[in-house]
């Protein structure tokens, strides 16, 4: 190699690396100015009293029963639903990995239906099945089980509770899911081969070997669960169980006034979900001396008998079916002209179907939801795949910290970041304009973008982490730079995973809850989830509640649509995208 030759090179490597450090440097910013900050300042407020700092509101709100009732609530509710969710998930994966059977893709692929509807939506129909005059109860009537004439029938959701965690768990069981299959074909199966053949049966194979492997996944997808569920506001308001802390925070927060006591809710709320998502972090970290190595073996999975398959196919078949009601029921409310104490509506319209478009409101909705979630895919797409980019192709130093700082928005739920944008845009602050009840078409484009960047950075590192190095390096040998190399070889490689993971994005900003009802007080920037809100929960017309209905088809159409080409573009790899 020539003196010049050699010089160039290390010059050329120099330059990237610095450029890469700076990239890296800026994404931190980033991720500081626009989640750390406003998160830091929802902490202060709540620990500031007559201009000092204070531990005053933080005592008042821990030493009120009420509201330290409506925590534990809260935790409760998160918990059951977790476990419902573990319940449903578990023996669906291990039936997908460990055995073939006629139609398995086609009832995996109907898991990920329960994804499209966000749970406040389909709570909207969930009452309307299963309410005390609910379609169940007369349905009951008319085979004779129950007689209205006897007393009040009963109420299938309970105080409130019960349907919440049913309709939280319908909604979020696919995440697990997508964890635990994901997590048992990374298993060897020489490890269950070895128990085996040393005289283990299958129950206690599974039990000492396949599950304490698992349980990095099961974390990884539990945390997340876990803390949707503890921060949902709008599922919880819609079916009228409201003594929770997320919804008393939302209520406070909805006049945009900076209240301490609020604050100190929020602070008690986010070291939770940091709590949990720390520990899930932990147990993910001990995977990688046990169920990440290598598998030594191809997994063997069984062919289930006729028996079996039918049994498969019932045990899929009754959660798909649970899990697509909610669905049905919009689809229902959105195109009935009369349902009033009916199995079915008596008469049929497009009427509200065709309001959504036609409404100043509604329509004004969606071309806000338009804007607000293209402009935020376009920014989760820059930052996240050059992070993701920095992450799993350069050695630069912190890039793990990065990582975790790229992760955090899981950690931090959109109701905890939405109220740190209330604290920095309140009255009487420099940032007062871009508040709430001003124009809040800045902060929801950061907050939308800032809750799914982990969605876009894991997405495009598993399409890193499956395309060779080598490919890259032949570019490099032949006097490509980085940037060449990344734009003419790497990213057509997975250009698959960019627009999966943009239009997942995407989806998902297009119907976000938290930011949403939280961020926009007026009703010229309201976005679609706002909108849907203020029509399920009016007080006029009872038609309000179907053209919310008609708005959550248009909803699920477009996650759907989004759902299925992300699924057949990422294949399992799906599950990494909802990994912690």
């Amino acid at each position: 190699m020539s003196q010049p030759g050699w010089r160039s090179r290390v010059a050329r490597a120099f330059r990237e690396e610095r450029a890469a450090v700076l990239l890296a440097a800026g994404i931190a910013l980033i991720m500081v100015l626009f989640l750390l900050v406003p998160v830091f300042e929802a902490i202060a407020v709540g620990f500031y009293s007559d201009g000092e700092i204070s531990g005053y509101w933080f005592m008042r709100v821990v030493s009120n029963p009420i509201l330290m009732q409506e925590l534990l609530n809260t935790a409760w509710l998160a918990t059951v639903t977790t476990a419902v969710c573990v319940a449903i998930s578990l023996p669906l994966a291990i039936i997908r990995a460990r055995y073939t059977f006629r139609g398995a893709g086609v009832l995996a692929m109907l898991l990920l239906v329960p994804l499209i509807l966000p749970p406040f939506v389909g709570a909207i129909a969930m009452k309307r099945f299963l309410g005390q005059f609910g379609v169940f109860n007369l349905l009951l009537e008319e085979i004779g089980i129950i007689d209205f004439a006897e007393g009040l029938p009963p109420d299938w959701l309970g105080s409130g509770f019960v349907g919440v965690v049913i309709l939280q768990a319908l909604h979020l069981f696919p995440i697990l899911y997508l964890n635990l299959t994901a997590a048992l074909a990374n298993i060897d199966p020489a490890l269950g081969q070895a128990a085996r053949n040393l005289g283990a049966s299958r129950l206690r194979t599974f039990l000492h070997v396949t599950f304490p492997l698992l349980m990095p996944g099961l974390f990884a997808g539990g945390t997340i669960v876990f803390i949707w569920a503890f921060t949902d506001i709008g599922t919880p308001i819609i079916v009228g169980y409201e003594h929770l802390t997320p919804v008393t925070i939302f209520k406070e927060l909805a006049t945009a006034e900076v209240n301490p006591r609020t604050y100190s809710l929020v602070f008690i709320l986010l070291s939770a979900s940091l709590t949990f998502y720390l520990m899930g972090k932990f147990f993910l970290g001990m995977s990688h001396g046990t169920g990440s190595s290598k598998a030594t073996i191809v997994a063997e999975t069984s062919e289930l008998s006729l028996p079996g398959t039918i049994g498969a196919w019932l045990l899929f078949g009754t959660v798909i079916f649970l899990s697509v009601l909610p669905h049905i029921g919009v689809l229902l409310l959105g195109i009935a002209d009369h349902w009033v104490n009916t199995i079915l509506p008596t008469s049929y319209t497009t009427r509200h179907l065709v309001f959504v478009f036609a409404s100043p409101d509604t329509f004004g909705s969606i071309l806000n939801s338009l804007k607000y979630a293209g402009i935020a895919t376009l920014l989760d797409i820059i930052i996240g795949a050059v992070a993701a980019w920095i992450i799993i192709r350069t050695r630069v130093a912190g890039r793990s910290a990065l990582d975790t700082l790229c992760m955090l928005p899981l950690a931090v739920p959109g109701l905890i970041l939405a109220a740190g944008y209330v604290a920095i845009t309140a009255q009487g602050t420099w940032l007062e304009s871009i508040g709430p009840t001003q124009n809040p078409f800045i902060i929801l484009v950061v907050a939308y973008a800032i809750r799914r960047i982990p969605f876009v950075v894991r997405g495009v590192s598993a399409g890193l982490q499956q395309v060779s190095e080598a490919l890259e390096e032949a570019a490099r040998n032949l006097g490509a730079g980085k940037l060449t190399t990344s734009l003419r070889i790497t990213m057509p490689l997975i250009a698959a995973n960019i627009i999966a993971a943009g239009v997942l994005t995407f989806s998902f900003h297009m119907l976000e809850v938290s930011d949403s009802l939280i961020l926009a007080q007026t009703s010229e920037y309201y976005p679609i989830t706002k909108q849907i809100y203020r029509l399920a929960t009016s007080t006029g017309s009872p038609e309000a509640v179907n053209q919310a209905a008609a708005m959550g088809i248009y909803g699920i159409l477009l996650l759907g649509v989004t759902m299925g080409l992300a699924s057949a573009l990422l294949g399992k790899r799906l599950g990494a995208v909802f990994r912690a």
